[in-house]
C-alpha cells in the first residue's frame, strides 16, 4: 500500500471541469469545479475549446487543494474521466488544430452512411460493437477529412477530451480502452484498434495513441503542469475511463447483474458483461469497461435531465425546479393524456436519429403548467424504459439491482415515476460524484491501495436508500407508455421533412 494518503479524480464533462479529492478510505474531502462554455456555431453543431478545458481543470485542481489544505505531495495518484466521443486533433507539436467536436454534435449523418457503405453495417457492428452514429468519433474524423482538408493535412495525433487533459498533465499521448472503444475504431473483442476499420477509413494508425486498462498508469505530472495546477511533479496518472464507465465504477456497477441508471444531461442505462455482448442491430452500445477484462452494454438517450432544464429555462424561468415539481405532484400518472417526446438533441437509443425532434402531444385547454412539467418527467422515464427493455432482451441474464444516480434522481417525484415506469426498485449509492469518484478509485487500484476495482467498490460504496415501484403506478403507466412508443414512428416523416 502507498504511504501517500489521497487520490485525485478529474472529470471533464460538457458543462464543467471538476476535481475531486478523496482519502484512501474513500471519504470525499473536497470538490473544485469550473464552468465551461459550449459553442454551437451552426444548427446541430456542438464544439468546445480544449484550451478552456485545460484552464478549467487547472483552476479546479487549485480550488480543491486550497479548499482542503492538502499538500499535493500526499496525492498517491490521479484518475481521469470525461465526456466520451469528442474529437481533438493535434499537429506534430501537440497544438490544437480546431475546436473539439463533441459527443452531442449531429453534423455527420452523411459520414455515418459512408462508413456503412465502406465497411458494411453488419461487419462494422460485429467488429466495433456499434453502428455508425453521429455522436461517435470515427464519423467526425471523416467529416474533417472531407470538409476541412487543410486541417486534416496537419493532423498527427487524435485524442478524446479527457486524454487531451492527460497530455497537458503528463506530456504523453495515451487513452483508456473504455474511451477508445467509444470511438468505434476498436476491435471490441481484442480491446485495441482495428486495422480493418482504420484501413477502410484511411486513418493512419500512428495518429492514435496506445491504450491501457483503467487502473494502469500512463504517465506522470510534468514540472510545467505542476506549476500550473499546484500538483506535485512526478505524480502518476492512471488511464481512467470514459464518463459512463467511470460513473459505473463510482456507483459500484462493476459486475454482472448490477445495472447503473444515470439521469444526467443524457440518460444512460449501463450493464456490465464478462464478455463482449453485441446487439445485432447496433441499437445498444457495446464498449470495453474501465474494469480490466470486462465489457458493458449501454443504452443512451441524449436529452434526459437537460429536458427539464430546457423546459424550466424556456417556459418557466421564474420558477425553481422544486416549485415546478411540487406542482406536478398533484397531476395523475399519465398527465391526463399529455405526452412529451424528449428528442431535443436528436436521439441515440433506441432510435439512432439525429433528426428526431422534441414535442408536446395531446395538449388541451385542461392542461396546465403542472401537466407540462409532469409530462416532461414521464417522457424522459419512457425514453429510459426504451433503453431498459433492449438491455433486458439482450441476453444479460438476471438484473439483480438498479443503482440510480444523477441530478434527475434527486427529487422524490421523479424517482417514483422512474421506479413505476421501469417496474424496478431503484437503490442509491452514497457517492454523488460518480464519474470523478470512479476515476479516483481506478487511480487507487493503480497505486496498489486496493487489489482490484471490485475490492475498491466494495470497500467504499454503500447504498443509502431505495424507491420501490408502486403497483398502482406501474399499471397507470402501461397505456401511456404504449402510446409513447407509437409516437416516434408516426412522427418520423414529419421530423425528417423538417430536417
Amino acid at each position: 500500500m502507498s504511504e501517500k494518503t489521497y487520490l485525485l479524480g478529474i472529470d471533464l464533462s460538457t458543462s464543467m471541469a471538476k476535481a475531486l479529492l478523496i482519502d484512501i478510505e474513500g471519504k470525499v474531502l473536497g470538490v473544485g469545479a469550473t464552468a465551461l462554455t459550449l459553442s454551437t456555431p451552426r444548427p446541430l453543431w456542438s464544439e468546445q475549446d480544449p484550451e478552456e478545458w485545460w484552464e478549467g481543470v487547472s483552476a479546479s485542481i487549485r480550488k480543491v487543494l486550497d479548499q482542503t489544505g492538502i499538500d499535493a505531495v500526499q496525492i498517491a495518484a490521479i484518475g481521469l474521466t470525461g465526456q466520451m466521443h469528442g474529437l481533438v486533433l493535434l499537429d506534430q507539436d501537440g497544438n490544437v488544430l480546431r475546436p473539439a467536436i463533441l459527443w452531442n454534435d449531429q453534423r455527420t449523418a452523411t459520414q455515418c452512411d459512408e462508413m456503412r457503405a465502406r465497411i458494411g453495417k453488419k461487419n462494422l457492428i460485429q467488429i466495433s460493437g456499434n453502428d455508425a452514429l453521429t455522436g461517435f468519433t470515427a464519423p467526425k474524423i471523416l467529416w474533417v477529412q472531407e470538409n476541412e482538408p487543410q486541417v486534416y493535412a496537419r493532423v498527427r495525433h487524435i485524442l478524446l477530451p479527457k486524454d487531451y487533459i492527460r497530455y497537458r498533465l503528463t506530456g504523453t499521448y495515451a487513452m483508456d480502452k473504455a474511451d477508445g472503444s467509444g470511438t468505434i475504431l476498436f476491435d471490441l473483442k481484442m480491446r485495441t484498434w482495428s486495422p480493418e476499420l482504420l484501413a477502410a477509413l484511411q486513418i493512419p494508425a500512428e495518429w492514435l495513441p496506445p491504450t491501457y486498462e483503467g487502473p494502469e498508469f500512463t504517465g506522470h505530472v510534468t514540472s510545467q503542469a505542476a506549476g500550473q495546477t499546484g500538483l506535485q511533479a512526478g505524480t502518476p496518472v492512471s488511464a481512467g475511463g470514459g464518463d459512463q464507465s467511470a460513473q459505473a465504477v463510482g456507483v459500484g456497477a462493476v459486475q454482472p447483474g448490477i445495472v447503473a441508471l444515470t439521469v444526467g444531461t443524457s440518460g444512460v442505462v449501463f450493464a456490465t458483461t464478462p464478455a463482449p455482448l453485441i446487439e445485432p442491430e447496433g441499437r445498444l452500445h457495446a464498449f470495453c469497461h474501465a474494469v480490466p477484462g470486462m465489457w458493458h452494454l449501454m443504452g443512451v438517450m441524449l436529452s434526459a435531465a437537460v429536458s427539464l432544464q430546457w423546459y424550466r429555462d424556456t417556459l418557466a424561468p421564474e420558477f425553481s425546479f422544486d416549485a415546478l415539481l411540487k406542482e406536478a405532484e398533484a397531476i395523475p400518472a399519465g398527465s391526463e393524456g399529455l405526452q412529451f417526446l424528449p428528442y431535443l438533441s436528436g436521439e441515440r437509443t433506441p432510435y439512432p436519429d439525429p433528426l428526431a425532434r422534441g414535442a408536446f402531444i395531446g395538449l388541451t385547454l385542461r392542461h396546465t403548467r403542472a401537466h407540462l412539467t409532469r409530462a416532461v418527467l414521464e417522457g424522459v422515464a419512457f425514453g429510459l424504459k426504451d433503453c431498459f427493455q433492449l438491455l433486458q432482451t439482450a441476453g444479460l441474464g438476471e438484473i439483480s439491482q438498479v443503482r440510480a444516480s444523477g441530478g434527475g434522481v434527486k427529487g422524490a417525484l421523479w424517482r417514483q415515476i422512474l421506479a413505476d415506469v421501469l417496474g424496478s426498485e431503484l437503490v442509491y449509492p452514497n457517492t454523488s460524484e460518480g464519474g470523478a469518484y470512479g476515476a479516483a478509485l481506478l487511480a487507487g487500484v493503480g497505486a496498489g491501495i486496493w487489489p482490484d476495482v471490485l475490492a475498491a467498490c466494495q470497500a467504499n460504496i454503500q447504498l443509502t436508500g431505495h424507491t420501490r415501484p408502486d403497483p398502482i403506478g406501474m399499471e397507470a403507466y402501461r397505456r401511456p407508455y404504449e402510446i409513447y412508443q407509437s409516437l416516434y414512428p408516426a412522427l418520423t416523416p414529419t421530423f425528417h421533412h423538417i430536417g
